[in-house]
Formats: C-alpha cells, sequence, structure tokens
C-alpha cells in the first residue's frame, strides 16, 4: 500500500495544482480529501481532460469534476476481497479507508499479484503446550495439528509470503524437533525461517528478548495457533501512518447474560435489563511492533504482551489498536479445532 500524503488534494484546488500533482506521481491520480483526510473522491488526468473539452480552464476549481464514487477497500480487506474487486472493475489501484472512512493509503493491483518482498521480521510464538488440546497434542505441538490437510503453522507461513514477508523467526520450545524438521530453513516454502529456543516458558513479549539479531524496523509477532485471513500490509502500513511504537489486533467479543440484570443504587430498584449484551474490545494474538519496543522488555525472563502494551502506555508511549473484521480463529480446545477443519475449505 502507497503513501498518499503527496497526492492529496481539496476539493477547492484549481485545475493547474490537481495536474501537477498527477503528472508528478507514479501513480497517475490525486486523492481528494477533506480537513479531517475523510476521502471526497478521486481525480484522474482523464476526468481533466473532460472537464477542459466543458470550458474550464487550468485556473478553475476541480470542484465539478471529482469523481465522487471511487471504488475503495477497507483497511480490514482481505488481499482476496481486493483482487476480486479489482479484476472485475479493471482497476489498477484503489484508495484506502480505515472503519471511520480516512484515507490511509493506496493499494496498487500490480503489487497484490506480484508482491515485493518485504525485509520486515515475522516473529512466530510456537513454544506453547497446547494442554487443552490433549491427547491431540502428546506427540505433536499444537502450531503443528493438521487444518485442511496441512499444519496451522504452515497456513500461517503461506499467507505471510503472499505479502512479500519472507523472513520468519520461530520461539520454539515444546517438541521444537517437530516444527524445525518439517520447517528447516523455509526455503521449501519460499521464506527464511530462523529458530530460537526458549529453555524455559518466557511469554509473548519476553521470547524477543532471546532474539539474536534484535529487528531494525517494524516487525510482527503472532501467536502460532491462529488461523487468520487479515491483510498483513495494511496492518504494516496503519501502524507506520501512525506513528505507533506497538500496534495490537483486537476482535470484538460478546457474550449475553442469561438472565435479568437488575440495577441497584442504596437498595432502590432503578431499572432491569433482560438478557443484556455485553461487548468488549480482546487482544486477537496478533502484534506489529516498532524496535524501539524492546528495551521495555525484561532480559531472559517471563513476560506476557499485555504487560508490555501497559508499560509503554504508563509510558505515554503511542500504543494503537487494529481492529479486526475478516476471519480469525484461535485453536486453543478441540471445540475450536473441530471448527477450524469445517471452516478451512470455505475461508482459504
Amino acid at each position: 500500500m502507497k503513501q498518499i500524503q503527496n497526492i492529496k488534494l481539496n476539493k477547492n484546488s484549481t485545475i493547474k495544482e490537481a495536474l501537477k500533482i498527477i503528472d508528478s506521481g507514479a501513480m497517475q491520480i490525486a486523492l481528494v480529501v477533506e480537513d479531517n483526510d475523510k476521502l471526497v473522491g478521486t481525480l484522474t488526468d482523464g476526468d481533466i481532460r473532460r472537464g477542459l473539452l466543458k470550458g474550464l480552464d487550468l485556473n478553475s476549481s476541480i470542484q465539478s469534476i471529482i469523481f465522487t464514487a471511487p471504488t475503495i477497500a477497507k483497511i480490514s480487506d482481505t488481499k482476496e476481497e481486493i483482487l476480486k474487486v479489482a479484476l472485475a472493475k479493471k482497476l489498477h489501484q484503489i484508495p484506502i479507508v480505515d472503519e471511520s472512512g480516512k484515507i490511509v493509503g493506496i493499494q496498487e493491483i500490480e503489487e497484490l499479484i506480484k508482491p515485493k518482498t518485504k525485509t520486515n521480521k515475522v516473529v512466530l510464538m510456537v513454544g506453547g503446550l497446547g494442554t487443552r488440546l490433549r491427547p491431540l497434542t502428546e506427540n505433536t505441538p499444537k502450531p503443528m495439528l493438521k487444518v485442511g490437510n496441512k499444519p496451522i503453522l504452515q497456513t500461517i507461513v503461506e499467507k505471510f509470503a503472499e505479502y512479500g514477508y519472507v523472513n520468519i523467526i520461530m520461539c520454539v520450545n515444546y517438541k521444537s524437533h517437530v516444527i524445525q524438521d518439517y520447517f528447516g530453513d523455509g526455503s521449501a516454502f519460499g521464506v527464511n525461517i530462523e529458530y530460537v529456543l526458549e529453555e524455559q516458558r518466557m511469554g509473548t513479549a519476553g521470547a524477543l528478548s532471546l532474539l539474536k539479531e534484535k529487528p531494525t524496523e517494524p516487525f510482527f509477532v503472532m501467536n502460532g495457533d491462529l488461523l487468520t485471513n487479515v491483510n498483513f500490509e495494511h496492518l504494516h502500513n496503519y501502524h507506520v501512518s501512525n506513528m505507533s511504537m506497538g500496534t495490537m489486533c483486537v476482535r470484538e467479543y460478546d457474550f449475553q447474560v442469561p438472565y435479568g440484570v437488575v440495577n441497584i443504587e442504596d437498595s432502590k430498584i432503578l431499572s432491569i435489563e433482560e438478557k443484556p449484551v455485553h461487548k468488549f474490545f480482546v487482544s486477537a494474538g496478533i502484534y506489529m511492533l516498532s524496535p524501539e519496543i524492546l528495551q521495555y522488555i525484561p532480559q531472559n525472563e517471563f513476560y506476557d504482551m499485555p504487560t508490555l502494551f501497559e508499560k509503554i502506555i504508563n509510558e505515554k508511549k503511542n500504543a494503537i489498536s487494529f481492529p479486526l473484521r475478516e476471519y480469525w480463529l484461535d485453536i486453543g480446545r478441540i471445540e475450536e479445532y473441530k471448527k477450524a477443519n469445517e471452516e478451512y475449505d470455505e475461508v482459504f
């Protein structure tokens, strides 16, 4: 996804200003936005030429020639969803907006078809015991359980590779030889894999203190027992554009109280809510972190990711959330493992 700071206009800009942006940019498009970066529409060379034919000149406002109904994609849309729309409409690029309609970038379709290799590291936490999945995990580490006729971990690796993220570090512990024997150096899967052995449980953040080479650019951290089709490139760009130190993917979770809830104050009943639904955001086990966050992680001791985020929040550092709207499943219990196998072919 391309940055868009140099191709933005407001609706009071002139045709001359629009031409300067379109001619100087490789994308040959201008994005018209409001003050809060809400997308108003797009402008191309063709739009301008049609305006000139109608009698406008270079000093005329672009307001009457803005294309106000462009095809857009949301930052939560998967690569497959964006490609499907783009190919159907024969588009070369699609503006990307967040959930509020704010423009965050522009996706060139050619890059989705032929993703460029990126140097950002992907750290996968794959050392868990999988206790709740026994007896399936008695001889097999949880990330190596098969869903859709391949290990969960293989699907994760392949999804990152689809977006060009090929430099992968696996933090291993329980039955690590099973994982290492299967993946080797990663070349058979089109990626480069390094291994970090946790000799004791370190937690999702503590294991980062064991990395042989500290990342020098934003990097992913993900639990190895998840299935998701999140757009990793959009997460990356969202993290960078918000100048975040730590970005946490979150899922909306709700539960319904099975009774009527009585609201009371000083023994007086104020109201009764019949089986109310409570909604929360919970961590999805997928993160993007900037290198400077590593200084907040203690060496060689258990440290989990929520504690790390609490630390940087207390230090007034920028910690943001990335809401997931796409498929996501945490395979922690037998029921979820069965569900994953039932849904795999349809989703992936």
